[in-house]
């Protein structure tokens, strides 16, 4: 039976009990920024078990694709080297949420395997928590298992329901025994049964896991009983199509019999010649290129945070097993295709997103390979030496230098039996982020030492606030008790309508003032989460700890920021329906001028899909939506859609802006209708790191000025041009053809000048013993005249060494030739480079022709008249 049958029988195994069948959700989680990636078939459910959540449904069954490759469930190291693990694997799962309990789910699960899939029961054992004795009975009573084929299994994880079979989602919350199904290969497999002292052979192998969360656990330990009792099953689909296809090991299935077929042919193609087709090395690529097809899928890059260093991390381990197999060439991303064959028809959005899967994997491969061979030739050569431990030193520089992942020199490291000083390579990395947060340049505000009241923040809604109190000045960072007109200070006040500098949003500007007293701030930012400091200088009069000031936010900076940052949602939006799901914030940057937002994706942006964008943006602002601002729970933030950051921390209360049809978390301030930002303009559009773009934007009048600007140039070149604005770009194209046909006129009577000066200079060449040696400079040349004029020499002198100069004001341009019966005695390159060090330069290049520049013309003559002795002393 093929695992797509497999599959397929399954769910309409259970749908035929009433379960509604519920497709997978993605891989990485859209509501759960706790979790780095969905690794199991409850996932999608943890709300409807926590009880936040309701379904129309009460019953329900899924094939769940899953990772496990970071964080508490990370299998990438055992990939490869086993017969079971695997970084993307798909779970079966069926789900009572209240239904059924113990008795239906063992039943379903005994007749599915038994009666659907037809295993031999004498085949099958199963386990059960040591205390749980209604599980037990059900085995035994009802459905007939014997008692030796019945594991009680204890607290064997050193703690009271710590235990193999009792599962809890964390310290507190639903939680309950499990009982799971093993499959028997036989005697001829070593391995004992589970709970034995040789349960880690591949004989006995779970195919079930069935839990019954019935209790939650609160914080001191005690375990109430939950009113609904639930189950939560898995079962592995490799596993089980191990069992059905009668073979021991999950890399034997059909699901990987082509996928290693087609890793061995990509290999091969790309140097491998005819690598083992049996090499663990293949089983690794065809495990990863699932995790990373499925993961760049859903959204993914290879990136160095997050999920993209996981993807990252993956494809690389992939691509190094591939190199160690003798490919020199990008492989791996060909290996897509034969992925979308075998899953394609399961998951048809990987067969959609297929080409953008290629695409960002061979732009990873390609960066990969260019780094690949110096790392490994260094790590080589360290391991060389027979050492038993890779010095720290090395995996440091191999990781800061060679961007060669530590994990990865683990990796090659562990297949040598050596291990890596990971604790000198985690001090010299310690000292280098040390460093960088040393040469950083970091706000006057930061870093101060305060334990008074927090700030409350009036931003939102007012621009100024008449009862604002000092509660500590600093200058030059410490603490003070006053301080007078000149002094540059940091204030904290007990209330603000300040904005203070985060989530990309710059801090306020603006003033403090009262009848004796004016401080003119120039910016605010957060001592602490809930401390304002404002920073500028004192203009007028003094302030002492305890006054009281009228602060008043510059409204005209204010109107132009919000309008900025605002406009930012909307095209971030606006990126993701034109661009993809996959395009996640990577950083902002929003002030009074402009918005800077940085995002994930790995291919310039096309003129087209920036009109786009701003088409759909300008849109939003002409519905002249209401902004809407709302303070819930982080978990009521999630059901409500609202768009959150993985790898942000976020409180128990989160803010929820809503703005046209954008919905994220955001704690800054914004417009009240989308029409107030007026119009919307991109500016400018790049690349700023692999997989990472950079979007600027201008609104309001900031992008009026921009295009009245722009208007403004267009119509000076018109009248340079004379022509009406809408005739430029013909116009321009007119003038680049004349250029470009005045551009070979002059090199053709450069050529043809540079011809008679080689004419002239042939009487020039001295015969030295034999050869002979010419050195010149062509008055005019470029350094393709040079090349040409050489050429000619040559194939004229017959057997000769010569130097030809160019000088452009103070630049020297240098060409040396030698003919091919002489370069056993006088090389090109050193000749080149003997003359360019005369004139403040270096070069070098071929045997016969090389190239060279210099800075100082005034000792050319020189420099050439030395030429002759030169190659007098090597002939």
């Amino acid at each position: 039976m093929k695992a797509a049958e497999i599959r397929s029988t399954f769910l309409k195994f259970f749908e035929s009990k009433g379960h509604q069948v519920v497709a997978s959700s993605p891989v990485v989680p859209g509501d759960d920024p706790t979790l780095l990636f969905t690794n199991a078939g409850m996932n999608q459910f943890k709300d409807v078990f926590l009880g936040f959540d309701k379904r129309p449904y009460s019953r329900a069954a899924t094939s769940q694709k899953c990772i496990r490759a970071g964080g508490k469930h990370n299998d990438l190291d055992n990939v490869g080297y086993t017969a079971r693990h695997h970084t993307f694997f798909e779970m079966l799962g069926n789900f009572s949420f209240g239904d059924y309990f113990k008795k239906d789910a063992i039943q379903y699960a005994w007749e599915l395997l038994t009666v659907n899939f037809k295993l031999p029961s004498d085949k099958l054992w199963v386990t059960v928590y040591a205390e749980d004795d209604e599980a037990y009975e059900i085995w035994n009573q009802v459905i007939g298992v014997p008692a030796e084929r019945i594991v009680r299994i204890g607290d064997n994880k050193g703690a009271r329901y710590a235990s193999d079979n009792f599962w809890m989602m964390g310290d507190t919350g639903p939680c309950g025994p499990c009982t799971e199904i093993f499959y028997d290969h036989g005697p001829d497999v070593a391995g004992g049964p589970p709970g034995s002292p040789e349960q880690d052979g591949d004989r006995y192998i779970e195919i079930w896991n069935n839990v019954f969360m019935q209790f939650n656990r609160t914080e001191d330990g005690t375990m109430h009983k939950l009113p609904k009792p639930s189950v939560d099953t898995g079962m592995g689909l490799e596993r089980l199509a191990a069992v059905l296809q009668h073979v021991h090991s999950n890399y034997e299935i059909d699901l990987f019999v082509a996928l290693l077929a087609a890793a061995k042919k990509a290999v091969d193609a790309a140097g491998g010649g005819d690598c083992d087709k049996d090499s663990p090395s293949l089983k690794v690529i065809a495990d990863h290129i699932r995790a990373c097809s499925f993961t760049v899928v859903d959204g993914v890059i290879p990136g160095n945070a997050g999920r993209g260093y996981v993807l990252r991390r993956i494809a690389r381990r992939g691509i190094r097993h591939g190199y160690k197999l003798g490919a020199r060439a990008p492989f791996f991303h060909k290996l897509v295709p034969a992925l979308v064959a075998q899953m394609g028809e399961a998951y048809p959005e990987l067969r959609q997103a297929a080409a953008r899967v290629t695409e960002v994997l061979q732009q990873e491969e390609e960066r990969f390979f260019k780094t690949i061979a110096n790392g490994m030739e260094i790590l080589e050569a360290a391991l060389a030496s027979g050492t038993k431990q890779l010095d720290g030193d090395t995996a440091f520089k191999l990781h800061d230098t060679f961007g060669f992942p530590v994990d990865l020199t683990a990796d090659v490291c562990r297949e040598r039996g050596v291990t890596v000083d990971e604790a000198r390579f985690n001090v010299l990395l310690e000292e280098q982020k040390q460093r960088a947060r040393e040469a950083g340049k970091f706000k006057m505000a930061q870093g101060l030492d305060y334990t008074g009241i927090s700030t409350t923040f009036h931003g939102y809604d007012q621009l100024a606030h008449d009862s604002a109190k000092v509660t500590a000045i600093y200058v030059d960072g410490t603490p003070v008790a006053g301080a007078t007109a000149g002094d540059d200070v940091v204030i904290v006040l007990d209330h603000t309508p300040f904005y203070a500098e985060s989530g990309g949003q710059v801090g306020d500007s603006g003033e403090l003032r009262n009848a004796t007293t004016r401080m003119l701030v120039e910016d605010t930012v957060k001592i602490q989460a809930d401390v304002f400091g404002h920073h500028g200088r004192i203009t007028e009069g003094s302030v002492a700890v305890g006054d009281g000031f009228i602060a008043r936010v510059d409204a005209d900076q204010r109107a132009k920021t919000v309008r900025n940052h605002s406009a930012t949602h909307l095209m971030h939006k606006a990126l993701r329906e034109v661009l993809g799901a996959h395009v996640q914030q990577k950083g902002s940057l929003v002030n009074a001028d402009r918005t800077r937002f940085d995002f994930a994706h790995n291919a310039p942006m096309t003129d087209d899909q920036i009109r786009r964008v701003e088409a759909i943006v300008n849109a939003e602002i002409l519905g002249n939506a209401a902004t809407d601002a709302s303070v819930m729970a982080l978990d009521d933030a999630q059901k409500s859609g609202a768009m959150m950051l993985f790898g942000e921390k976020y409180g128990d209360k989160v803010r929820v802006l809503s703005i046209g049809t954008s919905k994220e978390l955001c704690g800054g301030t914004h417009v009240q209708r989308t029409g107030d930002i007026g119009l919307f303009k991109i500016v400018a559009e790049g690349g700023i790191a692999a997989g990472i773009r950079r979007v600027e934007a201008v609104t309001g009048e900031n992008a009026l000025h921009y295009l009245q600007t722009l208007e403004a140039t267009v119509g000076e070149v018109a009248g340079a041009l004379k022509v009406t604005p809408g005739e430029v770009p013909s116009r321009i194209g007119s003038v680049l053809d004349h250029v470009r046909a005045l551009e070979k006129e002059i090199a053709a009577l450069k050529g043809k000048l540079a011809s008679a000066q080689g004419d002239e200079l042939l009487a020039q060449a001295v015969d030295v013993k034999g050869l002979k040696v010419l050195a010149a400079t062509l008055q005019g040349a470029d350094a393709k005249t040079l090349r040409e004029t050489m050429d000619k020499l040559k194939d004229k002198l017959k057997t000769a060494a010569i130097v030809l100069a160019a000088v452009d004001g103070d630049k020297v341009q240098l060409a040396a030739g030698v003919t091919a019966d002489s370069i056993g005695k006088v090389k090109a390159g050193e000749l080149v480079n003997f003359v360019a060090q005369q004139v403040g330069g270096k070069g070098g290049g071929k045997p016969d022709m090389a190239m060279a520049g210099g800075t100082n013309a005034a000792l050319l003559p020189q420099a050439l008249a030395s030429v002759q002795g030169w190659v007098a002393e090597r002939v």
